[in-house]
């Protein structure tokens, strides 16, 4: 059993019960088998069907319908007892053609790693010049055709990739692996349809969304109100905890 405990459920009825329990037995494949001996970082993961009631110690994952109504549902990373949450818009999903499988991947996978939304990795340049970089698991290898499957008793499940701690450090010899999938060749790499946050600490301009080359802009990438990327920019008092 692992120390950290994270509680699902889903408020999204299009998907089943045997949808969302077939995705959260994919999802604890991923962290326990995959995610686990690359970060350290291991935890249970477990389905609660509408009418369960979920431990208020554990960490929550939300599935939920469109994030345009993030007035009422918002995107916010801690529950009012302060524990971690992390939101997934299945309907916001399915209407740009995306597998809300990969988000809750990536959302848990994200949450796992830096829950406080507060860490970084710092790189200086030649001249001096130092950049901050977001310690974020699944951004710069997230789109859908990076992804993999897991096999659920004869169901496959779509999950993000995700980087490896080599991916945040420069001294690492040619052929280091930087993600589980081997696509990334270098740290700070973005592939196709990923970003990353930066904070250029000389300039002081506050952190800023930095998008792989040549890749066109997607709903998607836009840092929504409460989200990671969004609260990174937002001083901490000012976060909003979710009602849920």
């Amino acid at each position: 059993m692992a120390n950290i405990k994270i509680a699902v459920f889903n408020e999204y009825k299009p998907l089943s019960d045997a949808e969302v329990a077939t995705a959260v037995e994919a999802l604890q494949i991923q962290v326990t088998r995959d995610f686990a001996p690359a970060w350290g970082i291991d935890a249970d993961v477990t389905f609660y069907p509408a009418g369960k009631p979920r431990p208020k110690d554990s960490w929550q994952l939300g599935i939920f319908d469109n994030s345009d109504q993030a007035g009422a549902l918002g995107y916010h990373d801690v529950t009012k007892t302060g524990q971690p949450l992390g939101k997934i818009f299945a309907g916001t999903d399915k209407q740009y053609n995306s597998s809300w499988t990969v988000t809750a991947s990536h959302e848990l996978l994200e949450m796992l790693l830096d829950p406080e939304v507060n860490l970084s990795a710092m790189v200086e340049d030649r001249s001096g010049k130092a950049t901050l970089y977001a310690y974020e698991a699944c951004d710069a290898v997230e789109a859908d055709q990076f992804g993999y499957e897991i096999d659920v008793n004869g169901s496959k499940v779509l999950v993000s990739d995700f980087v490896f701690p080599s991916y945040f450090e420069n001294f690492h010899h040619k052929g280091a692996q930087y993600d589980y999938q081997k696509k990334v060749t270098q740290p700070f790499q973005l592939l196709e349809g990923g970003y990353t946050l930066i904070y250029q600490i000389s300039s002081g301009s506050g952190w800023t969304q930095k998008y792989a080359d040549a890749t066109p802009l997607k709903y998607q990438m836009r840092a929504h109100v409460g989200s990671r990327r969004e609260k990174r920019k937002t001083p901490r008092p000012e976060w909003i905890h979710s009602d849920k």
